[in-house]
């Protein structure tokens, strides 16, 4: 680590102690040439892989998107907020989880169909409707279908 004062490449660990959460480390260091002392902070730095889009294009994971996307399937369905804050840290997890640098985003909307379908099968088919292009009313009566419970008929309509 290169000394802040005097630029000199070579620095002398004095002291090291762990923050009281346990999350990163201080330490004390003396410079060797012109002996002044400073402190540095390691911390773990977690990075989420990019996303690639359909087009090939590639940004940043935003957890706010992801936010923005389930709020949007549930608006007016009755789900608890901590629900909903639970799938979406569900989805960063298994994200982060995968280690890769990037990620498709159709295998992130996968992981949110699967989270909606846990929390409101309403909200999972308005999700579906835009994430699979629904094209006509049999799209929309094919999802149905397949979310519907085994042994429950739905009603057709004439």
């Amino acid at each position: 680590m290169k000394c802040p004062f005097c630029k000199h490449p070579d620095t002398q660990v004095v002291d090291t102690r762990e923050n009281e959460e346990g999350d990163s480390i201080r330490r004390r260091r003396r410079c060797l040439s012109c002996d002044k002392r400073f402190t540095t902070y390691e911390a773990v730095e977690l990075r989420m892989p990019q996303v690639v889009k359909q087009n090939g294009m590639r940004s940043e994971f935003d957890e706010d998107k992801l936010r923005t996307s389930f709020t949007r399937a549930l608006h007016k369905r009755p789900v608890s907020t901590e629900l909903v804050d639970a799938a979406i840290d569900h989805v960063t997890q298994k994200v982060f989880a995968l280690g890769e640098r990037e990620i498709g985003s159709r295998q992130i909307g996968e992981m949110v169909m699967k989270e909606l379908l846990k929390l409101d099968k309403v909200a999972y088919i308005r999700f579906a409707s835009v994430y699979k292009s629904f094209q006509d009313v049999g799209d929309f009566s094919e999802a149905i279908d397949a979310v519907s419970k085994p042994g429950t008929k739905r009603r057709k309509s004439d």
